[in-house]
């Protein structure tokens, strides 16, 4: 009498079977791209690819560090507002829904970015932090005064937050949040402007805002507000971002990609994106955005028949060079035109670049 072969189940991987501390390390080293994957491993790495070890371990190890692109979209269909990432795969890159968050995203809250994370303030309801390296969030303290309509934006790690207060729009305030000591510090007296939403950038020390007719500039070091006249020549608006120090927006009206430089005081139109910009021009585009993104300069654009109904988002992506004589000179890193990021009719309230 014989007994059945008893199935020999496979020997396990070496890696899953290595230390934890060793499987971390290791890990730690992966871009973040591929962490879905490696999440479907095992419920071990799983559970490793979420924790805060694995990110802590990221930021204390040379080179290890990443940036990663957040993008806060409003639906128009539904009327929400939603975080999603930018996920990159050698043949594709895509807009994906960031689950598990809060469903009342203000629309037109103000955002900021420090570090891995991201500050939410709704000045009238509350604010809070999203963790993005476990999508969870933490509400902050309540603001000494409730303030609508703000705008916000980081200067030596403190994020700056003005608005209105008390929704009186002769009445204005600005507060200072530490992120270290979680503590406000205000309200500050701004000069009389007129807020509009996501006009405000951070460069060289200072935060400057863009109202219907002038530039103001905020020196935190000295506590003093001012006027840039060489700034206000230029309808640079909510569609603006900061590389290297340095200020970029879209024209609009002459489809040209325009540069302020706070050193020199000078404006210039960034060479070699003709054809680029004349490409995203014929395709109906409804709308487009500069964004920041790792030292380089990333266009985000919406396609449609429409103004302001659009059918999918796209992007550009550009690498930045200052030649002779000071002129930025852009040139084509990846253009995702032939596919969308996201297909819908949406349009961007922010987008920020946060470390990982």
């Amino acid at each position: 009498m014989s007994w059945p072969e008893k199935k020999q189940s496979p020997p396990p991987s070496p890696i899953t079977s290595l230390p934890e501390d060793v499987a971390v390390d290791i890990l730690a080293r992966l871009p973040i791209c591929d962490y879905p994957r490696v999440s479907l491993v095992s419920k071990r790495f799983r559970s490793l690819v979420s924790s805060p070890e694995i990110y802590a371990r990221r930021r204390s190890s040379p080179g290890c560090t990443e940036h990663c692109l957040y993008v806060f979209l409003y639906n128009y269909a539904n009327r929400v507002n939603r975080l999603y990432t930018l996920r990159r795969s050698n043949s594709s890159s895509r807009l994906v829904l960031i689950p598990g968050l809060p469903p009342t995203i203000p629309p037109y809250g103000s955002f900021a970015a420090v570090g891995s994370r991201i500050y939410v303030f709704d000045g009238v309801n509350s604010s809070y932090t999203i963790d993005c390296t476990s999508h969870t969030v933490q509400h902050l303290p309540r603001m000494p005064v409730p303030l609508s309509n703000t705008v916000a934006d980081v200067v030596g790690g403190r994020i700056y937050v003005v608005g209105y207060h008390d929704a009186d729009p002769k009445s204005k305030a600005m507060l200072e949040f530490n992120t270290e000591t979680q503590t406000w510090k205000g309200p500050m007296t701004v000069p009389g402007m007129q807020i509009r939403d996501g006009c405000v950038v951070a460069m060289a020390g200072k935060m400057y805002i863009r109202d219907f007719e002038k530039s103001f500039v905020y020196d935190p070091e000295e506590s003093k507000w001012e006027t840039d006249e060489v700034l206000s020549s230029k309808c640079w608006g909510e569609s603006a971002c900061v590389v290297d120090d340095v200020l970029f927006f879209y024209d609009w009206s002459d489809n040209e990609l325009r540069a302020y430089d706070p050193e020199r005081k000078c404006w210039q139109v960034v060479k070699g994106l003709d054809d680029l910009l004349a490409e995203i021009r014929g395709v109906a585009c409804c709308w487009l955005q500069t964004v920041s993104y790792g030292g380089r300069l990333v266009l985000l654009y919406g396609k449609g028949e429409f103004l302001y109904i659009t059918k999918e988002v796209c992007c550009a992506e550009v690498s930045l060079e200052i030649r002779q004589g000071g002129q930025i000179w852009g040139k084509v890193y990846q253009w995702c035109d032939d596919h969308a990021l996201i297909a819908g009719n949406f349009i961007i309230r922010k987008s920020l670049d946060v470390v990982l």
